[in-house]
Parts: C-alpha cells; sequence; structure tokens
C-alpha cells in the first residue's frame, strides 16, 4: 500500500498528532564538504559526519523517495528496497533493469546489501537506528530526514542537496530545484490567471480491508499538500494529523466536512486496489459528497510517488495545473 500502511498505522496508534503546517521553501542545507575529488564529508539528518574516500558510485537506496533522488541525479543505484514496488509507484526516474533487490522496505536484507559492495547506503531516519547499527558495520550510511510536516519542501531541498553532495551531483542539483521552482512559478501564475487562486482542493489514499474502507488524508504538512499551498491553493482537510509525513486517517463519514462546491479530491492507487471508485461505490455517504456529485474526483495518473523529490513534485504540479487552470 501507499507509503506502507504501517506508516498508516503507527500514525493512527499516536493518536493522529496535530501537525505543524509551515511551507517556508527554502530551509538551511545541512553542513557539508564536497571537492570533486577526493574525501566527502556530508553531516547528514543525525548530526553524524559521514566520511567518504570520494563521491559515492555505487549507492544503495531504501527508501524510494531518496531512490527518485538518486536516479534524477544521474546515480543508478546498484540496489534498491524492492525495485518492483518502485516501478509501480514511482515513474518521474526510472531503475534500470539490472537493479539489484535487497529485499523490503521495512525489512531489508544486510546480507543483500553488503555483498553489492556499495560505497554508500542511503536510507530514511524512521527505519530505525539499529539497523542503521548493523549496516554501519560494513558500509557508511547517510540519513535522510525523509519527511517534516513542519517543512517539507525545504526537507525536501536538504535531503537532496545532501545525497548529491555525497554522490558528487551538487550542479545536478541545483538545476533540479531551479527547474521545480520554475515549475511552481510557473503553476502559480497560470492557477492564479484562471481565478482559481485560494481554490479549495483534497488528496487521500485508502484500503480496503473486509467492509472497512480506511482512508489516509494529506494534511498541510505532508508533501505534495505544500506544493498545492505554493501554487496559490487550499488545503480543506483540517483534520489531525502526524507530526512527521502530515498524514491523518478517517472514514467516508469523515469526508462529510469537505463541502465547498469547487473542491477537488485527489487520490493515488497505483498498485490497481480503487477502493474510492470500487470500495464506495454503492456508499450512500460517498455518492453524496459535493466533490463526488460534480465530478471534481480525481485520480492521480499511476505512478505518481506522493513522498518523491523534484521530479514526483513537478508530475503533482502539472496535475494541480491541469485540474485549476482551465
Amino acid at each position: 500500500m501507499i507509503r506502507t500502511r504501517v506508516t498508516a498505522a503507527l500514525a493512527a496508534a499516536a493518536a493522529l498528532l496535530l501537525s505543524a503546517c509551515g511551507t517556508t521553501e527554502n530551509a538551511a542545507a545541512p553542513a557539508t564538504s564536497a571537492p570533486s575529488s577526493g574525501p566527502v564529508t556530508v553531516t547528514d539528518s543525525r548530526g553524524k559526519a559521514v566520511t567518504l574516500k570520494g563521491p559515492a558510485t555505487k549507492v544503495v537506496g531504501l527508501e524510494w523517495g531518496e531512490v527518485e533522488m538518486l536516479v534524477s541525479l544521474g546515480v543508478m543505484p546498484v540496489g534498491v528496497a524492492d525495485p518492483k514496488g518502485y516501478g509501480t509507484w514511482v515513474t518521474a526516474a526510472k531503475l534500470d533493469p539490472g537493479v539489484k533487490d535487497v529485499g523490503t522496505r521495512g525489512e531489508p536484507s544486510v546480507d543483500a546489501i553488503v555483498a553489492l559492495q556499495p560505497d554508500l547506503v542511503v536510507m530514511e531516519d524512521d527505519r530505525g537506528a539499529n539497523l542503521v547499527t548493523q549496516i554501519e558495520k560494513y558500509v557508511p550510511v547517510l540519513v535522510t530526514k525523509g519527511s517534516d510536516a513542519a517543512d517539507n519542501l525545504g526537507r525536501m531541498r536538504a535531503d537532496l542537496t545532501m545525497i548529491a553532495t555525497a554522490v558528487g551531483r551538487t550542479a545536478e542539483a541545483e538545476k533540479l530545484l531551479a527547474d521545480f521552482d520554475a515549475a511552481l512559478a510557473d503553476g502559480r501564475k497560470k492557477i492564479a490567471d484562471a481565478g482559481a487562486a485560494g481554490r479549495p482542493f483534497a488528496i487521500a489514499d485508502g484500503w480496503k480491508e473486509g467492509s472497512t474502507v480506511s482512508i489516509r488524508m494529506f494534511g498541510q504538512g505532508s508533501l505534495v499538500s505544500q506544493i498545492g499551498i505554493q501554487l496559490g491553493l487550499t488545503n480543506a482537510w483540517t483534520g489531525k494529523t502526524d507530526e512527521v509525513w502530515g498524514l491523518g486517517q478517517t472514514d467516508v463519514e469523515g469526508l462529510t466536512g469537505l463541502k465547498d462546491a469547487n473542491l477537488h479530491f485527489f487520490y493515488n492507487a497505483s498498485d490497481g486496489d480503487d477502493v474510492f471508485a470500487d470500495g464506495l461505490a454503492g456508499n450512500a455517504i460517498w455518492t453524496s459528497l459535493p466533490f463526488v456529485r460534480q465530478g471534481n474526483l480525481h485520480r492521480m495518473p499511476d505512478g505518481i510517488w506522493t513522498f518523491g523529490g523534484p521530479l514526483s513534485g513537478k508530475q503533482y504540479i502539472d496535475q494541480f495545473v491541469k485540474t485549476y487552470a482551465v
């Protein structure tokens, strides 16, 4: 399921803490030192200085957002956690067929990682200190922040810059971010010119277990929400969310607060399990919702990763502009 259902379960178990919702675009990048050759030192999200003999060329990625960033920088990973799943959910930066599978994102194989003899492993800090410690016995590990609902766009920029420094691709990172900024500015202008500035949106994904449909909402601090907000739109979902991912959980009854006639509702179902079109098709509450009645329900094209880098972000920009700038 999207991101993994473990994340949703953890968010629910944590009582869905109220997130911060800032969207500052220019967060300070981590302290880095990146000569074009020779030793490279990068301070990662743990505050740990990771020193490499030179820019890493053989890299293993354990989370898809970071894998997308590596590929977009021109560094094809030698190993990826669940590359088949990546191919389903991420189309912005495709993997070569020869990339090795090193296990699941939740439980990657340390043996499979070490067997590839990588220069560097890139992973997110939510995977746990124990896994980091195991891998660091054999290979340097760069730990990204992965998400921060207080400023997810700034966090994305900082993670990309940090990874780029470690692999000697800072110029490529600067171009990726410049292109992303240009797409944001262009999209914001098109939406404003169409008279749609301030219009509401909501973003969700969901899954069905038995007859129960669970819906995960992307709140103010989620990455894709912050993209919409930067385009001049308004996230209509104001329910509780967690403070890291900006995600909240609800059911179909919880959507009845989305009453604005101008609201567009976006969702992702890249694995083919469309709980909104199929699981809720005969639900009277669902079919009575204004955005359903008015045809303002949008299944996103398959393979736009909700937790990605600048290239996935540009895919979301395109969808917002396509919907509102008409």
